[in-house]
């Protein structure tokens, strides 16, 4: 092995291991700011606004993350974005400790940084492995989701009642998550831009924009989280609903996000075989068959199925629309239109979270999954579109 793939492994190592801490943090925020947020929200409607403004801090820092990491280099910027993370854990746990509801979303709000820079570990992974094996890097690195699914879940168990009001322990424990990643990410060897790399704009994002590849990448990943947002969010309080025990819901959603990176060791070489589109369709039929389930009834088993489908279908979406749009742009312009795509993502998912908390209170679990249709179909005939585009393209 030369020390070119040699460094090129260990990279992809480090960062599986990033993106491992950033799930654990994630599903431990999935599985109690709901809860949290309905504990101290003046009305029962607004209890998915922490998660929300989680949401929206990631949005709102997601494009200034990236250039900004164009300015300083992957490594310090990365760095950046987990030190912003461990002080919206605090504010989250004081929050708490002070029964403040709107302390409780300025902190989340906070925290979303450091989930907008997270976003970006995949699209390092793309960057320093070759063409040919981008996906399987891909790939690879969402894999280190795994362990946050397991680990996440476990943590918020045992810490959720450990000292002073409810969930405060759960969002102390976040600290840690954000501390390893920052040791993990002091040992990555990326190098930092040139100047000229620094100075480079290429096209315009308009022009980048208008490309058929480039609009179903962004719809892919954007549509995919909205709908896993949008179901997962209201789980937790739909099965409170329901009188299913907080046990209960925190292993469904430990099975969803295993069930969101367990497929990553298959999806790279799926998409290599049967090519990208296809992957992107099976995706967006898993998340009908998702819905349907949901639908079927409120037992535990109905909402572990139809969780662990919907993170299968997000899988093959978020992998496929990541690959298609790597290649849709110039490494200079990378800056800009990855910037786009998570700002797209990142608006999809405040949009999904917030309406998702508002239909479940007021309308009830099966609302909530039939206001999800329209997007899936507006995915798959999108899907179909650049199937047909590419056909009529070639002849």
């Amino acid at each position: 092995m030369t020390s070119t793939a040699s460094n090129t492994r260990r990279n992809v190592g480090l960062l599986a291991a990033c993106q491992a801490m950033l799930m654990s943090n994630n599903s431990t925020l999935i599985a109690i700011n709901g809860l949290a947020g309905l504990a101290l929200a003046p009305y029962p409607s607004l209890a998915t606004l922490p998660v929300t403004c989680w949401v929206v801090g990631g949005a709102l820092t997601t494009m200034p993350a990236s250039l900004y990491m164009k300015r300083v280099g992957r490594r310090d910027g990365l760095l950046g974005g987990a030190a912003v993370g461990i002080v919206g854990a605090l504010i989250c746990a004081l929050a708490v400790w002070l029964a403040s509801f709107w302390l409780l979303c300025f902190g989340t709000l906070v925290f979303g940084t450091f989930n907008a820079f997270g976003q970006y570990y995949r699209f390092v992974a793309a960057e320093v492995a070759p063409p040919d094996w981008r996906a399987t890097a891909v790939s690879l690195v969402l894999a280190g989701g795994l362990v946050g699914g397991v680990l996440g879940p476990a943590t918020s168990r045992l810490t959720v009642d450990v000292i002073g009001p409810r969930f405060t322990g759960a969002y102390l424990a976040l600290i840690a998550f954000a501390l390893v990643t920052m040791a993990i990410i002091g040992r990555m060897r990326i190098p930092d831009p040139g100047a000229q790399a620094q100075a480079a704009s290429g096209r315009p994002l308009s022009r980048i924009a208008a490309q058929p590849e480039f609009v179903v990448a962004v719809m892919a990943g954007a549509i995919g989280y909205g709908v896993m947002n949008f179901l997962m969010t209201s789980t937790p309080i739909a099965m409170g609903v329901a009188h299913h025990p907080y046990g209960d819901a925190a292993f469904v959603i430990s099975s969803h996000v295993v069930a969101m990176f367990a497929p990553s060791f298959l999806t790279g070489p799926l998409i290599r075989r049967l090519g990208v589109l296809p992957v992107l369709l099976a995706g967006a039929a898993l998340n009908l068959a998702a819905i349907g389930i949901a639908l079927a009834g409120v037992a535990v088993a109905h909402f572990w199925w139809s969780l662990v489908i919907l993170g299968v279908g997000w899988n093959f979406l978020y992998i496929g629309g990541t690959t298609l749009l790597t290649g849709t742009y110039r490494p200079e312009e990378r800056a800009k239109a990855q910037g786009a795509n998570e700002m797209a993502i990142f608006v999809m998912m405040t949009i999904s979270s917030l309406s998702s908390g508002m239909i479940v209170t007021n309308a009830g679990w099966e609302k909530v999954n039939l206001a999800a249709l329209p997007l899936v179909a507006a995915i798959i005939a999108a899907i179909v579109f650049l199937a047909v585009h590419r056909r009529g393209a070639k002849s």
